[in-house]
């Protein structure tokens, strides 16, 4: 399983971007997908994750609202839609996949250990 992770630039705060997330393999529609962001210096953090069926999402507290999580099973394709960008959300932003068809607690689903395979991640920077 490979993710390409690509979205990422430079934006003004208050402006928007979308992330994209493309996952090998023929199963991705059993992947719970997830975003994570690391910024210089600090620890990775979730940011937002959605389970293989699409019918669970969740968020981080200081992203929810502002972000948006979907896929595209056809097109084997994780999104995350920034709005209301803050000049505290640059990061470099990673996708993840679990791979376990794991269907359960949010709190499994907001820890980095619960996913296989990751991406490269791709660099949000929000001037002030």
């Amino acid at each position: 399983v490979q993710l390409q992770a690509s979205g990422g630039g430079l934006v003004q705060a208050g402006g928007s971007l979308r992330l994209s997330c493309v996952v090998s393999g023929r199963s991705f529609s059993s992947y719970n997908t997830g975003w994570f962001r690391q910024a210089p210096g600090k620890e990775r953090e979730f940011v937002s994750a959605i389970t293989w069926s699409g019918a669970n999402s969740y968020y981080s507290d200081s992203v929810k609202g502002r972000f948006t999580i979907s896929r595209d099973n056809g097109k084997n394709t994780v999104y995350l839609q920034m709005s209301s960008l803050k000049p505290e959300d640059t990061a470099v932003y990673y996708c993840a996949a679990e791979t376990s068809r794991y269907s359960g607690s949010s709190s499994y689903y907001r820890t980095t250990t619960s996913y296989d395979y990751w991406g490269q991640g791709t660099q949000v920077t929000v001037s002030s």
